[in-house]
């Protein structure tokens, strides 16, 4: 497995994103047809061009651009002829059980996501070679890792995405709050601070096991001294979860969270949760910029940025945000119209409506150096990763290394949503993870 060093995160979003105010068309912008493929309406540099009465059947796990992704597929028809049927499932719902069953049952989507690492190995068999594709020229450094096997690339990056604390900085204004917590001790003086004002610190979305089995226990991974290497050491034997020292400082975290935080958390899903925290209904929540449409579109005047998730007090250590690529584009290899769904991605990533949909709707930030972005474009969310990834303050993702990918995701989730329930002590849901990797390592 390839390891995408902290040098080559923080060399991605730099290299990526052209804060620029100006020069950019309008999704609505004329073409003329002599315009090369980068700045074409149609289908660049495919070998056949797309053919009219043709239905491209899309899986996919993003509902927060669900909308946006209709209204960009109904554009590609107009153009096109073709037709693409979209399924959502996601927020709450299990994906990857999803599209298994879609495989079992024969009703194969011709384009799905894929998370990459782990998940790329269990899906390898189904996917189309695309390292021959003109955009793959144009990744940021970095970004084709995951979807990468024997030096073949099987996805298409959806974008970049990072995630930490969401606060509304209009309620820690109201609290009297003028210093951003960067420690474990500053994120709990914040905390009661907040709650002292009738506040309530955080919006737990602890329904949701991705909250906790993906990105909540992705902590103690990525502030190991050398996340890769111990990731190996779990896998070979020579490194333990159970009395791990991170690990041992990230349940106090985690406490902190549940002392503070809203009441029900086992039942608030995502959508209460970003709901309620657009509302005003709490001070901060953890999730990523991936959110900014749906907080915008519930509240268009909130006053928003990211925290980072301290575990000590080691601000240098602390204060950072997790940077990484959340999902991917893959092509069934078997599906009879994989050519039609190779030129709609490469439509979606060339063409100024696509370009435009990326930014502008999705608020993805881009993974190609050739989509530039403003900070208009992408929101206050996006725009706080960049200036978190300038100051070179990232950490990796690694749940998609984990083995067998969401499994033990989901089993971490599990026994973490025991902990929040008092069922499980902090020693056994520990122990659980030793014996839930330990099970599914190959």
């Amino acid at each position: 497995m390839k390891k995408m060093s902290m040098l080559v995160l923080s060399a991605m979003l730099v290299v990526m994103i052209v804060l620029t105010g100006c020069g950019k068309k309008d999704a609505s912008s004329s073409q003329s047809p002599g315009n090369s493929a980068s700045e074409s309406n149609s289908p660049a540099e495919s070998t056949s061009p797309p053919k009219k009465n043709v239905t491209i059947k899309m899986f996919q796990f993003k509902v927060e651009i669900a909308e946006q992704l209709q209204l960009l597929v109904n554009e590609y028809e107009k153009e096109t002829g073709v037709k693409i049927q979209i399924e959502t499932v996601g927020g709450g719902a299990d994906y990857g059980a999803a599209l298994k069953a879609k495989f079992n049952s024969g009703d194969k989507p011709d384009i799905f996501n894929n998370g990459g690492f782990s998940d790329l190995n269990l899906w390898l068999e189904n996917l189309e070679d695309l390292s021959d594709q003109p955009w793959v020229k144009d990744l940021v450094k970095g970004t084709d890792e995951p979807m990468t096997n024997d030096g073949k690339l099987y996805g298409m990056p959806i974008g970049v995405e990072g995630y930490g604390y969401i606060y509304n900085k209009d309620l820690f204004a109201k609290a009297g709050i003028t210093e951003l917590p960067k420690t474990l001790t500053q994120l709990e003086a914040a905390a009661k601070k907040l709650q002292d004002n009738g506040i309530t610190p955080f919006e737990n979305g602890y329904a949701e096991w991705w909250v906790l089995g993906n990105h909540f226990v992705n902590l103690p991974f990525a502030l190991q001294a050398d996340p890769n290497k111990f990731i190996e050491g779990l896998n070979n034997g020579s490194e333990k979860i159970t009395g791990n020292a991170v690990f041992e400082n990230w349940v106090k975290l985690f406490d902190l969270t549940i002392k503070y935080g809203n009441k029900n958390p086992l039942q608030t899903d995502y959508n209460t949760e970003v709901t309620d925290f657009s509302n005003g209904k709490a001070a901060m929540m953890q999730q990523g910029n991936w959110t900014q449409v749906q907080i915008t579109k519930t509240n268009p005047d909130i006053n928003i940025g990211f925290l980072p998730m301290p575990i000590s007090d080691d601000a240098a250590a602390s204060d950072k945000l997790f940077v990484g690529v959340p999902n991917n584009w893959v092509i069934n290899k078997n599906s009879a119209v994989k050519q039609e769904a190779k030129d709609f991605l490469n439509w979606l990533v060339t063409s100024e409506t696509g370009k435009s949909y990326i930014t502008k709707q999705f608020k993805f930030i881009p993974a190609l150096t050739t989509i530039e972005a403003t900070e208009e474009d992408l929101g206050a969310l996006a725009s706080d990763i960049i200036k978190y990834n300038k100051e070179g303050k990232v950490l990796s993702w690694n749940w998609f290394k984990f083995p067998q990918g969401e499994a033990s995701s989901k089993k971490f989730g599990d026994v973490m949503q025991g902990y929040v329930g008092n069922q499980k002590t902090k020693e056994q849901m520990l122990e659980t993870f030793q014996s839930t990797w330990d099970s599914l390592k190959k």
